[in-house]
């Protein structure tokens, strides 16, 4: 009989510590490194300086623990951030807003990286109008459709507009996109009265045309899958006619190739190494390669998050960065 209650009281000893194990505690999961106010105020002057910049779309931000899916945990010398995710913001169930999405903590962490660390925020539109219903394929539509464009960089107070030029047989494009670049052009770029907020073109095969040039700060080339400098060289010989070499910017599918940080590159050399002589991939080869005729305006990546992924996590997005722009020591 004293076996049994033995047992009976192991028991309800064993049964109490399971229900203390399952109380709920905050439990913090990752926590991001935090420097001093000396450090963002040199990391900020940088942005401002004449540098070859580093650009991402990143996407996938959402209230989760992974702070590879927060803004916090962008590399801090990223320049441009191009809000593939979509607009955070602190609207909720606003029937006159539809191009934000409710998101507290995205939205503030974006403006903590913003204001901290000077990373510009710019929202990204694939660019065509036969589609929407709203407003007429006509030169006061190409208007109407700049206002909107616009009204998403000045009602969210973010650093401009990223352009996506990819027409595809839409009516929106040739003369019709120079039109809508040049009404833009007004209001952001650097032929603008708000010099300060950024009006960039990003394009694939097709190349935006020669009369945009002077209203854009940018023109993003989506080298995907890009294997050599000569591939690079000849994507920018397509636009060098127009486009100074310090406007050009390469770019890597990151979502793609996050494993090895894009494709088996060569350099113009016949290198295919990088200088740990392991083999040479394409966001590398990008910081690495400079156009024939100056140095190029600077590299990134689509789908940037999940470069964290590897360890340590962004490895490819900071090593290229310390290639290009290294740190002070």
């Amino acid at each position: 009989m004293k076996f049994y209650q033995f047992l009976a009281l192991c028991l309800l000893v064993i049964v109490a510590g399971c229900v203390k194990q399952t109380t709920p505690q905050a439990v913090d999961i990752q926590k991001p490194f935090t420097y001093s106010d000396q450090y963002y105020q040199n990391l900020r002057d940088y942005k401002k300086s004449d540098h070859e910049i580093t650009y991402g779309w990143f996407a996938d931000y959402s209230q989760t623990f992974s702070i590879g899916y927060h803004f916090i945990g962008l590399p801090d010398s990223l320049d441009i951030c191009s809000l593939w995710g979509g607009i955070p913001s602190l609207r909720k169930n606003d029937p006159k807003d539809s191009v934000t999405s409710y998101n507290p903590v995205a939205y503030n962490e974006m403006i903590q990286v913003r204001t901290q660390k000077g990373v510009k925020m710019v929202v990204p539109v694939i660019t065509r109008m036969q589609a929407l219903k709203w407003t007429k394929l006509t030169d006061d539509g190409i208007k109407a459709y700049g206002d909107y464009l616009m009204g998403m960089v000045f009602d969210n107070d973010l650093d401009g507009l990223d352009c996506d030029y990819e027409p595809e047989g839409d009516w929106l494009q040739g003369d019709n996109f120079v039109k809508l670049i040049q009404y833009i052009g007004q209001s952001l770029g650097p032929k603008s009265k708000n010099p300060q907020k950024l009006l960039i073109v990003d394009f694939y095969s097709q190349a935006p045309p020669a009369a945009v040039e002077p209203y854009v700060n940018y023109f993003v080339r989506q080298s995907y899958n890009a294997t050599s400098d000569a591939t690079l060289q000849s994507q920018y010989n397509t636009v060098a006619a127009y486009c100074p070499t310090k406007k050009f910017i390469v770019t890597e599918n990151i979502g793609d190739n996050w494993q090895n940080g894009g494709v088996a590159f060569t350099q113009a050399n016949g290198n295919n190494k990088t200088k740990a002589g392991t083999q040479l991939y394409s966001l590398e080869g990008m910081a690495r390669w400079e156009p024939a005729t100056g140095r190029k305006g600077g590299w990134g990546g689509f789908y940037m998050q999940r470069d964290y992924n590897l360890d340590p996590p962004y490895k490819n997005f900071r090593r290229c960065i310390q290639i290009v722009n290294p740190s002070v020591k």
